[in-house]
């Protein structure tokens, strides 16, 4: 993993065989980012995406492996308790054109993957929800 930081903006490269959200998470960690919005593009050769199954209030993930091509990775970083938390939704499609996607949580860079993390000036807390059992924005705090 190499970055560059501009200004507000985090250019990164995430190598292969690197896991994404970890190299994600110590990029916000090395530059203090507290809220941000996050894109990538680039390939897995594992991942895992899914739903959260909101009777069950558990995430319902399915395992990939093989080359995938990312064509959509977005989301946020921001804190929760006033620590690191991500939210990270990806889509990415197979030789033949088929896509999967949903929440990410994991993912192995298959060749590269170009990352920018837009930091934003401020904080946004999670609180859980006990309705739903998600971690939701809390704009109270």
């Amino acid at each position: 993993m190499e970055y560059r930081r501009f200004g507000n903006t985090i250019v990164a490269r995430i190598d292969q065989g690197e896991d994404v959200l970890e190299k994600m998470k110590r990029i916000a960690m090395l530059e203090d980012v507290k809220l941000a919005s996050v894109s990538a593009l680039g390939t897995f050769s594992s991942m895992t995406v899914g739903i959260y199954d909101l009777e069950k209030r558990q995430f319902m993930g399915n395992d990939f492996e093989g080359m995938f091509e990312i064509v959509s990775f977005t989301g946020t970083i921001n804190t929760m308790d006033g620590k690191y938390y991500s939210h990270i939704h990806a889509a990415a499609a197979d030789a033949k054109g088929n896509v999967y996607g949903g929440h990410l949580s994991h993912g192995i860079i298959g060749a590269t993957c170009e990352m920018v993390i837009t930091v934003i000036d401020g904080v946004v807390d999670r609180v859980k929800d006990e309705e739903t059992g998600l971690n939701l924005f809390n704009f109270k705090c």
